[in-house]
C-alpha cells in the first residue's frame, strides 16, 4: 500500500527504595531509580503499604491494650509517656513509609523504640500478663520483627530480628519470667526466619516474572519488526511486478509496438513510481478521494480498449490506492494473456460495499492450478486487497473468460 506509542502513582517516590533492594540486595534504601517492571513495581507498592499498615494498626492496638493494665510494678507515668511516643510514632511511620518508602533511617528509629520498650519491660508490663506472649510488648516486638523483613535487605532484616529478640529476652529476664523470655524468643526468631524467607521467595518470583515478561516483549517486538519487513518486501515486490515487470511482459508478448506512445507513457510512469519520493502520498490516508477518477487514470495507462462503467464514488485515500492498484494489476493480466479480448471495468456501490469488477472475454484459466511462485494474482490483487481490509474474488475457467471482483466495505 503506497502512501499509507507513573507520574500519577502516589507511591512513585517510595518505590525506589524497594526497587533498588530488589535489584541489588546490598543497600538499605534505594537512592537510584530502578527500571519499571510489572511484577517488581507491583511488589514495591505492596512492600511500601504493608509494613506501614501493620505498624499503624498494631501501634494503635498496643496503645489501647497497654493502658488497660496499670497494676504495680507498672510505672504509670512512664507507661503513658512510652505509649504516647509509640502511638505518635506509628502515625509518623505510616505517613512516611507510604509516601517515601520505609527507609533505613525510619526502620532504625522504629527498632530503637521497640528495643527501648523491651528493655523497660519491668516497668511497663505487670507479671500477670507477661506469660504466653500476649503482652503488648510481645505484640510490639513481633510487629517490628515483621516490618524489618519487608523493609530491609534480607541480611539486615535478620540482624534486626535477632536484636529485637535479644532485647525482649533481657527485658523478660529482668522481670523474673525466664520461661517467657525464652519461649517468646523462639517465636520471634521463627517470625524472623519465615518473614525473611517469604520476602526472598516473593522477590525471586517477581524477578522471574519480570524476566519472562521482558522476554515476551522482546519476542513481540521481533515479530512486529519481522512482520513489517515482510510487508515492506511484499509491497516492493508488488510495485515491481505491477510496474517494470508488467510493462516488460507486455512488450515481450508484443501487445504494444516499440514506438507506442502508450508504452512511453507507461514506462515513464513506472520509472517515476519507483524512484520519485513523491510517489509516497503525503496526504492524510483517511482523507476521501474520488475512486472513479483513480480508476480512470488506470484506464488511461492501459494499451488496450476497456469498456468502462464508473459510478462516482469517494473512499479514503488508502482504500482508493489499494483498489486502483489491484484493478490495474488485473487489467495488466488481461493485456498479457488476452490482449485482443473484450474487457470491462465496472465500479458501483452495493450498500456500504464498494465493488470493482474487471471482466474479460479471454481464454480464462483454472485458479486452482496457478503455481505458488506466480506473484501477480496472489499478491498484486488478493494480497493487496487483503492489506486494506478488502477482498478479491476470482471467477474463471478455461474457455469462459475471467471475472475479478474487488470488494471493500466503507465504514465511514
Amino acid at each position: 500500500m503506497r502512501g499509507t506509542s507513573t507520574s500519577g502513582d502516589p507511591l512513585r517516590h517510595g518505590n525506589s527504595w524497594l526497587d533498588a533492594r530488589i535489584e541489588t540486595r546490598s543497600t538499605f534504601a534505594g537512592t537510584a531509580r530502578a527500571p519499571a517492571t510489572p511484577a517488581g513495581g507491583a511488589l514495591a507498592r505492596v512492600y511500601a503499604v504493608f509494613p506501614a499498615a501493620i505498624r499503624l494498626s498494631c501501634g494503635i492496638a498496643v496503645a489501647l491494650v497497654a493502658l488497660v493494665v496499670r497494676t504495680p510494678p507498672v510505672n504509670v507515668p512512664l507507661l503513658v509517656t512510652v505509649v504516647a511516643i509509640l502511638t505518635v510514632w506509628s502515625v509518623v511511620f505510616y505517613r512516611r513509609a507510604v509516601k517515601d518508602g520505609a527507609s533505613a533511617r525510619l526502620v532504625v528509629v522504629d527498632l530503637a523504640l521497640t528495643i527501648a520498650a523491651c528493655l523497660l519491660m519491668p516497668w511497663l508490663v505487670t507479671l500477670e500478663v507477661l506469660p504466653g506472649g500476649v503482652s503488648w510488648i510481645a505484640v510490639l516486638a513481633s510487629t517490628s520483627v515483621i516490618v524489618c523483613q519487608f523493609s530491609l535487605p534480607t541480611w539486615a532484616g535478620v540482624v534486626a530480628g535477632v536484636a529485637v529478640t535479644v532485647a525482649y529476652v533481657v527485658g523478660a529476664l529482668w522481670t523474673g519470667d525466664q520461661n517467657e523470655a525464652f519461649a517468646h524468643a523462639a517465636i520471634l526468631l521463627l517470625q524472623t526466619v519465615f518473614g525473611a524467607g517469604l520476602v526472598y521467595l516473593t522477590m525471586r518470583s517477581s524477578r522471574a516474572a519480570d524476566r519472562a515478561f521482558a522476554a515476551y516483549e522482546r519476542t513481540q517486538k521481533e515479530a512486529v519488526i519481522a512482520r513489517a519487513a515482510r510487508e515492506a518486501e511484499r509491497r516492493q515486490n508488488r510495485d515491481l511486478h505491477d510496474t517494470v515487470l508488467s510493462t516488460l511482459t507486455i512488450v515481450g508478448l508484443g501487445a504494444v509496438g516499440p514506438y507506442s506512445r502508450a508504452l512511453r507513457t507507461r514506462a515513464a510512469a513506472d520509472l517515476q513510481g519507483l524512484i520519485d519520493p513523491a510517489r509516497v502520498a503525503v496526504a492524510d490516508p483517511l482523507s476521501r478521494v474520488a475512486l472513479d477518477a483513480r480508476l480512470q487514470r488506470v484506464l488511461d495507462a492501459m494499451p488496450m480498449r476497456v469498456t468502462e462503467s464508473l459510478e462516482p464514488c469517494t473512499v479514503p485515500l488508502v482504500a482508493a490506492e489499494g483498489i486502483a492498484d489491484s484493478a490495474a494489476a488485473a487489467l495488466s493480466n488481461v493485456v498479457r494473456h488476452a490482449p485482443d479480448a473484450a474487457a470491462w471495468l465496472r465500479l458501483h456501490r452495493a450498500g456500504n460495499t464498494v465493488v470493482v469488477e474487471v471482466i474479460d472475454a479471454g481464454p480464462g484459466f483454472d485458479p486452482g492450478r496457478i503455481p505458488s511462485h506466480r506473484y501477480g494474482l496472489r499478491e498484486s490483487i488478493v494480497g493487496r486487497m487483503d492489506s486494506i481490509g478488502g477482498s478479491a474474488i476470482v471467477d474463471s475457467a478455461p474457455g469462459r473468460g475471467t471475472r475479478i471482483r474487488l470488494e471493500w466495505t466503507d465504514e465511514g
